[in-house]
């Protein structure tokens, strides 16, 4: 199994390709051999926070990639890059969309599941989400907090299809609730109807695909659709050119939440 952080593993999109530069990259990230060199102290302390080594891996790993990849982006040492919270649209607190302080960057999306990370980057608000197929006792337990119309129609499939399409139906909503800024908190999982099908349902505002994920996980991207184009996907460098995959710094080395939801 590869574990390494490879900065080109991007995946296809599902359904129509997105408008011009809407999203620019996403990108899939394994655990790899714990690396907090490019880290902040907020996110050596959340990632020493983790219980599971895989989970410290996994992070660190992750962040190590949005920072090379932003890093890229700006021309910057990735280290050098500082990473802050909007404010969330609901109550103005701290605690909103993550976004590299003074707008200086592209807009990004992060998740975390077990054993893997999605990276996402777009020219507008954008919002990623990765999940582990859960298990049918979970679908059950937590089939709940859908749209009544979204329990319906897993209601009506066979049991061995529920986990994958629970697990689309999850990826979205999240995804758009990261893109909004809003988060679980905000109690959108019941009110917000994306489908559980395979092409998901129209949501205002917002352009929702899933995406190709690896076996075994289901994946989602939300991208805000009358948002201005920032004009930062003309500056993006390749996935494997050296920019994108080293810092600029030569002395520089390079949880799930439908679990957290119940």
């Amino acid at each position: 199994m590869d574990h390494g952080v490879r900065p080109g593993d991007v995946r296809p999109l599902c359904g129509p390709p997105p408008g011009p530069a809407r999203v620019t990259e996403i990108q899939f990230v394994r655990p790899a051999p714990l690396d907090v060199s490019l880290l902040d102290a907020e996110e050596r302390r959340r990632a020493a926070a983790l219980r599971r080594p895989a989970d410290q891996e996994l992070y660190a790993a992750a962040h190590t990639a949005l920072r090379l990849r932003l890093g890229a982006y700006l021309s910057v040492d990735p280290a050098a890059v500082e990473l802050v919270r909007l404010p969330c649209p609901l109550c103005g607190g701290p605690h909103g969309r993550p976004a590299v302080a003074g707008s200086a960057g592209p807009h990004f999306s992060l998740s975390h599941t077990d054993g893997l990370a999605l990276l996402a980057f777009a020219d507008r608000p954008v919002g990623a989400d990765v999940e582990r197929l859960p298990s049918a006792k979970v679908v059950a337990e937590v089939a709940a907090s859908l749209h009544p119309q979204e329990q319906t129609e897993l209601s009506e499939l066979p049991p061995s299809e529920r986990p994958l399409a629970f697990a689309r139906c999850w990826t979205r909503k999240e995804a758009c609730l990261k893109g909004t800024g809003e988060g679980l908190a905000a109690g959108g999982m019941e009110s917000l109807l994306v489908g559980t099908g395979t092409t998901p349902s129209p949501v205002q505002g917002w352009t929702v695909r899933d995406v190709t994920a690896p076996e075994g996980y289901a994946a989602a991207i939300a991208t805000a659709k009358d948002a201005p184009p920032d004009g930062y996907a003309a500056a993006i460098p390749p996935a494997d050119s050296p920019a994108a995959s080293a810092p600029s710094n030569p002395t520089s080395p390079s949880a799930s939440s439908v679990r957290q939801h119940k």
